[in-house]
């Protein structure tokens, strides 16, 4: 498994959204996909095990995406859909809202 540098979330952090909140429990189990940011693009992880004591996640790589056109990529800057990778909790991210073609400018949709 290859050591991923991830990109730090910012706002979009999975971790400080649900910090504060008593009623979700975020903890990832076997099965759930995960997003975090690898290197500008977005990144989905499929779980195969998660460490609680370290809170890491442990999976593949499920998904590489464009964040602003949402294209998918079979591989970025060294990652590729397969790879086996650890993701910390306080790297994930949500996803960006991607635009739909049949959106305007102004974000209304066309009738």
């Amino acid at each position: 498994m290859a050591h991923i540098d991830w990109d730090d979330p910012g706002a979009q952090s999975v971790t400080a959204y649900y910090r504060n909140d008593p009623n979700i429990d975020p903890q990832p189990h076997a099965g759930s996909v995960l997003s975090a940011r690898y290197r500008g693009r977005v990144v989905r992880v499929t779980v195969d095990a998660y460490d609680r004591k370290a809170g890491i996640s442990h999976g593949k790589v499920a998904a590489i995406m464009d964040a602003d056109s949402g294209k998918r990529l079979d591989q970025h800057a060294g990652l590729s859909v397969g790879d086996p990778v650890a993701l910390p909790d306080d790297k994930r991210a949500f996803e960006p809202a991607v635009k739909d073609d049949d959106e305007q400018e102004d974000g209304a949709g066309r009738a």
